[in-house]
């Protein structure tokens, strides 16, 4: 019984992130519908534990690639397309480095202002 509930759980955001990743966007609200909905029933007879948390487990991580690593995008002109990110694929701007420092040595700087009582900024 307890898997039944983790498959019907799975199944239910499975189709809440296709509306989120896919929205207004009815051609691939439609396909991804569809082909959820063909894997669930295609897997409707199986019995054995282990298929069943194995597929439980690729599902999750389906909807995880879903919903971390798809961005809309739109065709505004013959040579133009407009993304649409969602609001959690938004990251903070972080400025490239070609030169990261060491660990050790962002360390070592911090102890050595320490002990001349500056801080670092």
């Amino acid at each position: 019984m307890e898997s039944r509930v983790k498959v019907l759980r799975l199944f239910k955001v499975l189709h809440r992130t296709r509306q989120d990743v896919f929205k207004d966007d009815i051609r691939a609200l439609t396909a991804a519908r569809q082909r959820i909905n063909e894997e669930f029933r295609k897997s409707k007879c199986e019995t054995s534990v282990e298929k069943i948390n194995e597929m439980i487990k690729f599902g999750s991580e389906v909807e995880a690639i879903l919903r971390q690593n798809v961005i809309q995008a739109v065709h505004v002109d013959d040579s133009k397309i407009r993304l649409r990110p969602r609001q959690g694929l938004l990251l903070d701007n972080v400025p490239y480095c070609d030169n990261p420092r060491k660990k050790g040595l962002q360390q070592h700087a911090y102890q050595k202002a320490m002990t001349k009582g500056t801080g670092i900024n």
